[in-house]
């Protein structure tokens, strides 16, 4: 008889593990939870910091390629490490993750010149695409059904939590001290949180034979570079303007959309149910929810004249939201399906988005527009750990490397396309009219959205 799949419950023939942070797991949890904090932090550190760096460096010419660099590369990276985790087991991606991204830290922080700080950015960008589709596998390998929505509730908190603090801190560090500081610190905290993790993932050793995916790897490194091609050119290309603005848009735009769907499940682009439908997911929330945000501050500064740390209030208020939806999806008897919450995460990201674009309208409070985005935070602190769950409890021990590269592909490739047409749809219409110029920057966003309220209804796997 055919059943619908659903995340596995803790059952009467087997005892309930005491928590991720159990003896077993602790060790474990708290050095994964750490990395993915540093990751998030250096993220959005970096970010404060490089217009700083760039000035400083004399290299405002490659500041596009500051950020587009380390995101091209680790689009690479996932695929290789989702590879590599099916072949080998995640331990030596991550470890190999962890070397390359200290690395690229080292780099960029000692770098004499941007040429220097690019280089160490995308050996970052690399290391950092490695370690994170490991860290998926690790929780498929060690951390039994009943707890990968608590880890996974613990991975969100850890992107979340420097969002409040990181952009302070780093603004902080550069006046005050020197950027360097921004690269060179976190280093020395990475180190530690990564051997904590030593004895707990000699356990995750496990690999498939080699021979079973050497031409798989070949086909798939060599379309991941070619994606990751595609990627950088969207980058650069929504920093630019006129005919090479067009140019590099329309390269970019061929080379993602001519490549992912090489680097994705099959019917990913055509939302099947089941597994395509959890990878479609996660990059129709991505790109919503990010598409939109980086627009949100920006409004209300230019067009409500609040203040640039008011403004940042309303990105305060979704990461508290985020937080505490993610902790609220972490615990055990959860009341609905998977779907349900998907469909609800999804409408909430709606409704979050359409209440930031009606306070484009003077007459609408700006408590509107900050409530609005909690909503929104809501949303994706809901669909986020969700998606991340399911995609272990769909695939087999042999293939959660491929299908946690495939759902963070599905993110960056997304994202990074979404950011680039809506930057540059901006960019062209705002001297024209402002207000058709936010339209269409939080429109795009709110379409996606609402294409996730359709692929959240086919989440389902129907399994024999």
């Amino acid at each position: 008889m055919t059943t619908t799949a659903e995340p596995s419950t803790s059952t009467a023939a087997a005892p309930r593990p005491r928590g991720v942070l159990a003896p077993e797991y602790r060790a474990l949890t708290v050095g994964m939870v750490a990395l993915i904090t540093l990751v998030a932090f250096e993220s959005l550190a970096v970010t404060t910091a490089m217009p700083t760096v760039a000035q400083s460096l004399d290299g405002l010419s490659l500041y596009a390629l500051a950020f587009g660099g380390p995101l091209a590369s680790s689009v690479v990276a996932m695929v290789v490490s989702g590879t590599w985790s099916d072949l080998k087991g995640p331990a030596r991606p991550l470890w190999h993750g962890t070397a390359w991204f200290l690395a690229g830290l080292i780099i960029a922080g000692v770098a004499p010149t941007m040429e220097v700080l690019v280089v160490g950015r995308i050996i970052q960008g690399f290391g950092g695409g490695l370690l994170t589709v490991a860290l998926y596998v690790v929780v498929g390998h060690l951390y039994p059904a009943e707890l990968r929505p608590r880890i996974f509730a613990a991975f969100a908190t850890g992107w979340v939590v420097p969002s409040l603090v990181g952009p302070a801190i780093a603004g902080l560090i550069v006046e005050h001290a020197s950027w360097r500081i921004v690269f060179l610190a976190v280093p020395a905290m990475a180190i530690p949180a990564a051997l904590v993790m030593r004895p707990g993932l000699a356990r995750a050793d496990a690999g498939t034979t080699e021979q079973e995916h050497r031409s798989l790897w070949d086909r798939r490194a060599m379309w991941a570079i070619a994606a990751a091609v595609g990627v950088g050119l969207l980058h650069c290309g929504g920093q630019q303007r006129g005919i090479l603005q067009i140019a590099l848009l329309a390269a970019g735009l061929a080379g993602v959309v001519a490549f992912s769907p090489k680097l994705l499940p099959k019917g990913t682009f055509t939302v099947c149910t089941g597994l395509p439908a959890v990878v479609a997911l996660r990059g129709l929330v991505a790109a919503a929810g990010f598409g939109a945000e980086v627009f949100l501050p920006l409004m209300l500064t230019r067009e409500r004249g609040l203040s640039p740390s008011f403004a940042g209030l309303v990105l305060t208020v979704s990461a508290l939201t985020w937080t505490a939806a993610s902790w609220y999806r972490g615990r055990p008897h959860q009341p609905f399906s998977h779907e349900v919450f998907l469909q609800a995460g999804m409408i909430s990201i709606v409704l979050g988005i359409t209440a930031a674009t009606l306070t484009l309208n003077p007459h609408v409070p700006v408590l509107v527009g900050i409530l609005g985005w909690g909503l929104a935070g809501l949303g994706m602190g809901t669909v986020f750990p969700t998606v991340s769950v399911l995609i272990l409890q769909y695939s087999s021990r042999e293939e959660q490397g491929a299908n946690s590269s495939a759902l963070q592909l599905s993110d960056a490739l997304a994202t990074a396309t979404v950011l680039a047409i809506g930057g540059s749809l901006f960019a062209a219409i705002e001297p024209h009219s402002a207000t058709t110029a936010y339209l269409t920057a939080f429109g795009l966003p709110a379409v996606l959205a609402l294409l996730g309220v359709f692929a959240a209804r086919r989440t389902n796997q129907e399994v024999g």
